[in-house]
């Protein structure tokens, strides 16, 4: 767990704490480890479809499935990996709640997070991220996606809306 001066300038200790406790709380729930398995099995599958694919061309088409078969097997190679994928961020989503609810717990106050969370959203949206300032693949590594998104980028993001979180974090506080 790393903490950048960019959050250390932004964020007050309160807010600080609810970031630190939502970090804490993916270690506690081995979210590295949750993340990795779903990564290994959408690789699995997308290496499945590959292997569809080659059979598709090398091992011809000895039962006269013709253009059918063909058509079939394409749209298997296409959607296979990208329903993968979309599962993995689903997952990676669902684990971003779970560690922002124990995380507000740990922090004692579901207001620090949210507050930090407005901030960083704020900070992100007057001054997006580019691709030379931080690699998109690391994105899941960050609390907020720091890059402008929306239509179907917000699809395949790994954080959930920023709005949802928040509001989930300000209804734990009644």
């Amino acid at each position: 767990m790393a903490v950048t001066k960019g959050l250390l300038d932004l964020l007050d200790q309160n807010e600080i704490k609810g970031v630190l406790g939502h970090e804490i709380a993916h270690i506690a729930h081995r979210d590295i480890l949750i993340s990795s398995i779903a990564a290994v099995i959408a690789g699995a599958i997308s290496m499945l479809a590959r292997l569809a694919y080659f059979a598709n061309i090398f091992g011809g088409d000895r039962d006269g499935g013709g253009i059918g078969n063909l058509l079939a097997t394409l749209i298997m190679i296409i959607l296979t990996p990208i329903i993968a994928m979309i599962i993995q961020l689903a997952i990676s989503r669902t684990r971003e709640y779970a560690a922002d609810e124990k995380g507000a717990k740990l922090a004692r106050n579901p207001l620090y997070l949210a507050n930090a969370l407005k901030k960083m959203d704020s900070f992100a949206k007057a001054k997006p991220a580019t691709e030379q300032e931080i690699n998109p693949s690391a994105t899941h590594m960050l609390i907020i996606n720091p890059f402008k998104k929306g239509g179907l980028q917000a699809l395949f993001s790994t954080h959930p809306p920023i709005e949802k979180r928040i509001a989930k974090l300000e209804a734990m506080a009644l």
